[in-house]
């Protein structure tokens, strides 16, 4: 049985289990670029990690704002691959390249030349503010390289091969692990730049790492091949891929927006707190890579699953992807809280009140990990379904209806402190997965895909 058959027909757990696995391990691999980041500059001090901290949720920002157009692609390239649409696969990956790099472009441009206001904005400290700057304006030279690389894997994800970019990933992961103590503390005739050189280094790997993925896709012997003559926009499918897109774009900035105040927030409590969270976050953000994988995975399998009329089997696919995310995460989250002060110590193992502050932080947060994963995962099922502005709004009700203002109140009207933020994520994680669970029971979301199946395919251009 070929690949493409298997998981339109295979066991939907070996399905869902052969594609997460090696995004999870992708998305490891890239959250490493943060974690190495954070362990060689924690070598630097508290203030080198918070600098970076401070710039993190604003980087997120602005990459989100064209990340739900590489979901788009993800999304339409599975759906043709199960309706069996080589010629239509071809199409919409070139079309999604060309938006997707006169996009970053543009961020890039916005990026560098708003990096001081931005940062002054977001409530840097004068001990830490020149360091965010120069961080945040050279990582903004990698936006096109990073677009590029996320485009190619979301083009190779949403045809089913996903060992290929994280092959790519690893490899460039160990040239990270070099370059970073090489740039930022130097040797030899190379100067070393401090909280830039961290910056420096991910670009040349995020640049090598974008020449690989485009090279393949311009070959097109994986599977895809992009062509410039079908990179002449198509101004009706171009709408439509930023219809598909917009909702993610917002869902996901919208996330990033709210991480943003959330630092600010934080900012108000001095250095120390703010690199008590940057470390938490980073964990957070290690921990929902399982979450992202399977929801990824889902996308991907509902996709291709719907392109193939098999809606039946789409659902079966969430019922069982919600149940993997819930029971691995909790696990997950019960190793985390027992190690808490452990991995705190890894990152900063010198400040005893930032370690205490991130331990604890991270304990508040790790039960609730199970519940972030079944949000996740219904996240993905929904955009696999062309549904996004499900996926948004639950997202935007989870950030902004719920953990904001439960991070403000108890910050600013309780005795606990700056530990009512820390306590905001649990609250909020268990709402949002609440609601995205009791949504999808409802069944809309079938109704409506298979409403609308019938017009997405006969319009031709999707």
């Amino acid at each position: 049985m070929q690949k493409n058959q298997i998981l339109l027909e295979g066991k939907i757990l070996n399905s869902l289990t052969s594609l997460a696995w090696p995004i999870i391990m992708a998305n490891i691999l890239q959250t490493a670029y943060q974690l190495i980041d954070t362990f060689w500059l924690g070598r630097l001090g508290a203030n080198a990690v918070a600098a970076v901290s401070i710039s993190f949720p604003i980087l997120f920002f602005i990459l989100s704002l064209g990340a739900g157009l590489t979901l788009a692609g993800t999304v339409f390239v599975s759906q043709y691959k199960g309706a069996g649409d080589q010629k239509m696969i071809n199409f919409s990956a070139s079309q999604t390249f060309i938006v997707v790099f006169l996009v970053s472009i543009l961020l890039a441009i916005i990026g560098f030349l708003g990096a001081n206001p931005l940062m002054n904005l977001i409530g840097a400290g004068p001990e830490i503010l020149t360091d965010s700057v120069t961080y945040f304006q050279v990582s903004s030279w990698g936006f096109v390289f990073l677009f590029m690389f996320f485009l190619f894997q979301s083009l190779m994800r949403g045809i089913g091969d996903v060992m290929l970019p994280m092959y790519i990933v690893l490899g460039t992961v160990f040239l990270n692990l070099v370059l970073d103590p090489l740039f930022i503390f130097g040797y030899g005739s190379i100067p070393g730049y401090g909280v830039a050189g961290a910056a420096i280094a991910s670009v040349i790997t995020q640049g090598l790492s974008a020449v690989v993925g485009i090279t393949i896709l311009f070959v097109g012997k994986r599977g895809i091949q992009i062509s410039l003559p079908e990179m002449i926009p198509q101004w009706g499918w171009v709408k439509r891929l930023f219809s598909l897109g917009i909702p993610s774009s917002l869902e996901q900035s919208s996330r990033a927006a709210a991480m943003t105040l959330m630092v600010m927030l934080v900012t108000s409590f001095g250095s120390e707190v703010v690199a008590a969270y940057g470390i938490g976050a980073r964990i957070l953000s290690l921990v929902i890579v399982p979450a992202l994988g399977f929801a990824i995975a889902t996308t991907t399998l509902v996709g291709q699953n719907i392109g193939a009329a098999k809606i039946k089997r789409a659902e079966k696919i969430g019922d069982l992807s919600s149940k993997i995310a819930f029971f691995g995460l909790s696990a997950i989250g019960l190793v985390l809280f027992a190690f808490a002060e452990t991995l705190t110590r890894f990152f900063v193992p010198n400040d005893p009140q930032v370690i205490q502050d991130g331990a604890k932080f991270i304990r508040i947060m790790a039960p609730s990990f199970g519940l972030l994963g079944v949000q996740q995962v219904l996240n993905g099922l929904f955009n696999g379904a062309r549904f996004t502005k499900a996926s948004m709004l639950i997202s935007v009700f989870s950030m902004w209806v719920i953990r904001f203002p439960v991070a403000f109140i108890l910050s600013s009207n309780t005795e606990l402190g700056f530990e009512g933020i820390w306590w905001a994520f649990p609250i909020s994680n268990f709402v949002a997965a609440t609601v995205a669970f009791i949504y999808y029971k409802t069944g809309h979301w079938k109704l409506r895909t298979i409403r609308n199946r019938k017009i997405w395919f006969e319009q031709g251009l999707g």
